[in-house]
């Protein structure tokens, strides 16, 4: 089941339900433990052990202005260091998380601002944030969702930790213009038992010269997010930004759903046209 819904139908403190989201629980290495350090083996893969793998992956596209771009950052460091994020962290049976953040624009644009990283408890978190703004910020051109899913899905292979949950965390303000198309990359990941969530950003009036559309968030419900419990949580104001993301991540790290979210009906025919960046974009220059 997929959910939609805006940053203004949620609430941050009381707003997890009481069930768990399904989740994928990756293999660990194949061996054959020796019979006299048991207990050794049990506690190694013990501190392996995290409630979910979480990649960000976050849009720096030349539509996304330099204010957007630190209202992002800055969401997501103060997410990570917020009372609630470290609260949501505890209700883990680990009461731990691995997260890699990365930054993405063409289909061969993306470069990973925090390789994997343990969050336990606030030494952690204040770890991971610090990082994130320290990195300058930049932008590049064109826009591949398709390109950040292909990216991500061969990180979680190189995480050291194993994750109740593998999640692909996606932000953007428009649609795939670049690369395969989304669909394909999408349900590749969720073949692999990997959750992808998306958090469009609605904040502009669609124009011309950034390729916008006006119904990016059915675009993301459609034809980017997908597997058990994925959501949509859209920015519409400017002043919701680090809102709508602090109320992404405590989701995701407590792998629970609004009580009340706002849940759309399956339409028998697809609203959005999965293609509609690559239209846009061969229509304007041709190619």
């Amino acid at each position: 089941m997929r959910l939609l819904f805006s940053i203004g139908a949620v609430l941050v403190a009381g707003m997890f339900a009481g069930g768990d989201v399904a989740g994928i629980a990756a293999p660990g290495p194949k061996f054959e433990a020796p019979r006299t350090q048991p207990q050794r083996l049990a506690a190694d893969k013990d501190a392996q052990s995290v409630d979910v793998e979480l990649i960000l992956a976050v849009d720096v596209s030349y539509s996304m202005d330099m204010d957007e771009l630190a209202i992002q950052r800055e969401g997501y460091a103060q997410a990570i260091q917020s009372k609630e994020f470290l609260q949501a962290l505890k209700l883990g049976p680990n009461g731990r998380i691995a997260v890699t953040y990365f930054e993405w624009a063409a289909s061969s644009d993306q470069k990973i601002i925090i390789p994997w990283r343990l969050i336990d408890g606030p030494e952690t978190a204040d770890a991971v944030a610090a990082e994130i703004m320290k990195t300058p910020i930049r932008r590049a051109s064109r826009t591949s969702i398709s390109g950040a899913i292909n990216f991500a899905m061969p990180l979680f292979d190189e995480d050291p930790y194993r994750g109740l949950r593998r999640v692909i965390d996606i932000s953007g303000d428009g649609p795939n213009n670049n690369g395969g198309p989304v669909t394909m990359a999408r349900d590749a990941a969720l073949e692999k038992g990997i959750v992808i969530n998306g958090l469009p950003i609605m904040v502009k009036e669609p124009s011309y010269s950034t390729m916008d559309i006006d119904n990016l968030d059915l675009y993301y419900e459609d034809c980017v997010i997908g597997g058990p419990g994925s959501f949509v949580i859209t920015i519409k104001e400017r002043d919701k930004f680090k809102e709508a993301i602090r109320t992404k991540l405590l989701m995701e790290v407590a792998g629970r759903t609004p009580e009340r979210p706002v849940m759309r009906v399956a339409d028998k025919e697809p609203r959005v046209n999965c293609l509609i960046g690559e239209k846009i974009w061969s229509d304007r220059w041709g190619r």
